[in-house]
């Protein structure tokens, strides 16, 4: 982040945005600066990848349920309140990069069980999630569609996590990006996941059930938490009863009964 930083302030900040006066060294102008880099990186990782996802991976024939938000990608409302926290500089060998990573995942993981989980209690619902959950069934382009405390709430662990434990700067900035490319992938509506680790892993089939039926699969990366914490949802797409195989009944119902005018109900309640 060093690196990008001092790039920006030579190409960009110095002569362009700031007053000549105010120097690369004061501490208000470099949080100012890591923020707005922070802003903009997450800004162009959310929506380039999440259009990649989108037009390559994101199953299409979702767009034909009846609970389908057809302009649920122009409707995003990313986290501006996010500053960037620089981690502790520390030097490691592999193996304790890889300590490390899995560290940072395991706490981020729990934290955000948790805090999400709490965003479900019905006096707080309302008031901050019920914003993301809008989208039953959601893209790519809704992974960031967040009131901005309830992003900013959720966003909390992976910040924390340097100031309470040694983690490389280089490892922090690439771990910044996974997050940001799972929490895009796990909006997807590709449910492929190796059969070992269904169990495992909270992909986007665990994760539409939580769009779908409100109280299941809170976790981020692993179904760990939501087993403990009694909330495990085995994903009903892995069953043939997820939002694919709504739209295939919704579609034979609807030639089936071309003359009716209400169409094919759905029995997900909106919350």
């Amino acid at each position: 982040m060093d690196h990008v930083l001092n790039f920006m302030d030579y190409y960009i900040f110095t002569p362009l945005v700031y007053p000549v006066s105010w120097p690369e060294s004061d501490t208000m102008r470099q949080i100012l600066s890591l923020w707005i880099i922070t802003i903009l990186g997450a800004e162009l990782l959310y929506l380039g990848f999440g259009a990649f996802n989108f037009y390559y991976v994101f199953d299409h024939e979702l767009m034909k349920h009846p609970q389908f938000i057809k302009v649920q990608y122009y409707k995003k409302l990313i986290n501006f309140m996010t500053t960037y926290m620089k981690p502790l500089k520390v030097k490691a060998c592999v193996s304790g990069l890889l300590l490390s990573i899995c560290g940072f995942l395991l706490f981020t993981d729990m934290c955000i069980y948790w805090i999400h989980r709490s965003m479900h209690h019905k006096n707080i619902y309302k008031h901050l999630h019920k914003q993301h959950h809008i989208f039953k069934i959601p893209t790519p382009f809704a992974s960031h569609a967040f009131h901005p405390l309830d992003g900013f709430l959720q966003s909390l662990p992976y910040h924390l996590y340097p100031f309470i434990f040694p983690l490389h700067k280089g490892v922090y900035l690439s771990l910044f990006v996974f997050v940001n490319i799972w929490t895009i992938s796990i909006h997807d509506g590709d449910y492929r996941i190796p059969g070992q680790l269904i169990h495992l892993i909270n992909g986007a089939a665990h994760h539409v059930d939580h769009h779908l039926y409100f109280n299941y699969n809170y976790g981020q990366y692993l179904t760990l938490w939501d087993r403990l914490g009694g909330s495990y949802r085995y994903p009903s797409a892995l069953l043939r009863k997820g939002p694919r195989d709504a739209v295939q009944k919704h579609v034979s119902c609807m030639g089936k009964h071309s003359n009716q005018s209400q169409p094919y109900a759905f029995f997900v309640k909106d919350i």
